[in-house]
């Protein structure tokens, strides 16, 4: 019984960091100016594109978890991309900080009403998805294992020797 309860609270963390990334996809295409949805800019494909790896990493995350295996070279692979990752994630947040800040420099123009309530639950997700990130990390590390350089190189080539 204590083993199945070690093994749910990882997972409903990284449940809800695949919940935390579909709204941000979804959020990423809204313009807070305009209150519109904008799926004709290129630059907003960036994020849903970073995601995927982020998708990869829960996934690899969530078998170790549960066939109790060691972190592999794939693992700590993604992981580092991760780490990149997480500074884009940190952009995020800052950049929706500042346009969230420069509602004050549009006095002449009509501000939506969503502006702030919008902009709030979006650094409010994007703050949680840093931490889920970071959190998972700390999952990994505790539930996984750390990256052993001996034990990978020991069995980098494993699965050649069984076939």
């Amino acid at each position: 019984m204590k083993r199945s309860n070690n093994t749910l609270l990882p997972r409903v963390y990284l449940f809800i960091s695949v919940i935390i990334l579909i709204a941000l996809i979804f959020l990423n295409f809204y313009g807070l100016y305009s209150n519109q949805f904008h799926f004709n800019k290129a630059g907003s494909f960036i994020f849903p594109l970073l995601t995927l790896v982020h998708f990869v990493y829960i996934y690899v995350l969530w078998f170790k978890i549960v066939e109790d295996e060691y972190p592999d070279v794939v693992m700590k692979s993604i992981e580092y991309i991760m780490y990149g990752i997480l500074l884009v994630y940190f952009y995020e947040i800052i950049e929706t900080y500042l346009l969230l800040s420069s509602q004050d420099k549009f006095h002449d123009h009509v501000i939506p009403s969503t502006f702030m309530p919008m902009g709030i639950l979006i650094i409010s997700l994007q703050s949680l998805l840093v931490f889920f990130t970071i959190w998972s990390f700390l999952i990994r590390k505790r539930r996984v294992g750390k990256y052993n350089i001996d034990y990978l190189n020991d069995h980098l080539t494993s699965w050649q020797r069984t076939h």
